[in-house]
């Protein structure tokens, strides 16, 4: 079938991560697949390099003009490409399928939503998911109940469906793991606590640096070690070495810098950190922590209790907590095997291949509706 991925985002975040792997995943099983970009922007690139067909269209723009030539552009692409699937990954532009939709063109309408902020539930958002869209997609179950309870969506049109890892990219490596040990000083009897993500107010690495502070000071765990592995975004390398140095962490800390090996880098830790204050919708980077088989702590946000179970689990913002919840990790291997094992079984059903079970489940589910 011919399906259409919009993601008219700006930057490449989890959003526009989601859309595009499941992009790939349904061109690579024999489908026609059309990316709706935003022009000029690193999701554009990234369609590209997987190989994808693209249609950059201004949808996020305030100029009438602008919007009038982009949805021209989509109701020729209707036209020629005619898709029996359009799947919107953001609300901005959602009205304009909505529209395409309610004038009679031929098309399932999917929105998948990818953003941890629920949406508003005033009557004409509450018509567009319900009255127009075939379906609503969201990635964890706190979002399933705002949608069934808030916004009166029909149980039937609300699919869970919290994305996957590509296993043969992420999987762990023990020759990588002691090669970027012995690069970064990790020692064999360090317990190296990792951070994964941007560098972002959102992602916590603040809050991180202040626990693994707490670990080595007031609790006496030298062994830990802190692996960040990001690098500049909305924050600076500069301000997060800041951070380590007024932390007195600066000598036993190592951030990684833009890195192509992320596998090997993720094989190198001994337990994972998920810190964020917020968001986590769709947790990209906790999936492939814990396909690697490293144990996964993190705080309650978003999909996370999906995810990982209470006791592995702090709330947002609260250092401290994080820091006793690390000291159980650090101080007990048992405790770090038996959240491995219990998230092996998570991650087990999480795969590209589920991923794309469940969606195409969907999109078939609606075309013989």
């Amino acid at each position: 079938m011919n399906i259409v991925q919009v993601i008219n985002v700006r930057w490449y975040n989890a959003t526009a991560w989601y859309a595009l792997y499941l992009g790939r995943l349904l061109k690579d099983a024999g489908h026609g697949v059309l990316m709706v970009v935003q022009p000029g922007t690193e999701p554009e690139r990234k369609a590209r390099e997987f190989g994808l067909p693209v249609l950059p269209l201004d949808l996020n723009g305030n100029n009438p003009l602008t919007l009038i030539r982009s949805a021209r552009e989509a109701a020729r692409m209707l036209r020629e490409f005619q898709p029996r699937i359009v799947n919107c990954h953001r609300g901005e532009g959602f009205f304009l399928w909505a529209l395409f939709k309610h004038l009679g063109y031929d098309f399932k309408l999917v929105r998948t939503r990818g953003d941890q902020r629920p949406p508003r539930h005033d009557a004409l958002n509450r018509w567009l998911h319900a009255g127009v869209a075939d379906a609503v997609v969201v990635t964890n179950k706190a979002m399933a109940r705002h949608f069934l309870t808030r916004m009166k969506t029909p149980e039937r049109s609300v699919w869970v469906i919290p994305g996957g890892v590509d296993t043969t990219t992420y999987r762990f490596d023990p020759e990588g793991r002691e090669r970027v040990r012995r690069e970064f000083g990790f020692g064999p009897s360090d317990v190296v606590l990792g951070l994964v993500g941007r560098f972002d107010r959102v992602k916590g690495q603040k809050e991180c640096i202040e626990a693994v502070a707490m670990l080595r000071g007031e609790m006496g765990l030298s062994q830990a070690r802190l692996f960040l592995i990001g690098f500049d975004s909305a924050t600076r390398t500069r301000e997060v070495e800041e951070w380590l140095e007024a932390s007195g962490l600066a000598g036993s800390a190592r951030i990684s810098g833009r890195r192509e090996d992320i596998a090997a880098c993720l094989s190198a830790l001994d337990v994972g950190v998920v810190a964020s204050l917020w968001s986590e919708t769709i947790a990209r980077a906790a999936l492939e922590i814990m396909v690697t088989g490293r144990p996964l702590v993190s705080t309650d946000v978003g999909v996370m209790p999906d995810l990982v179970s209470r006791r592995a689990l702090v709330p947002p913002g609260d250092a401290r907590a994080l820091a006793l919840k690390l000291r159980e990790a650090v101080e007990s291997p048992s405790f770090r095997e038996s959240l491995a094992a219990e998230q092996r079984l998570v991650i087990s059903q999480l795969t590209g291949r589920d991923f794309l079970t469940r969606t195409l489940s969907l999109y078939e589910g609606l075309l013989s509706a």
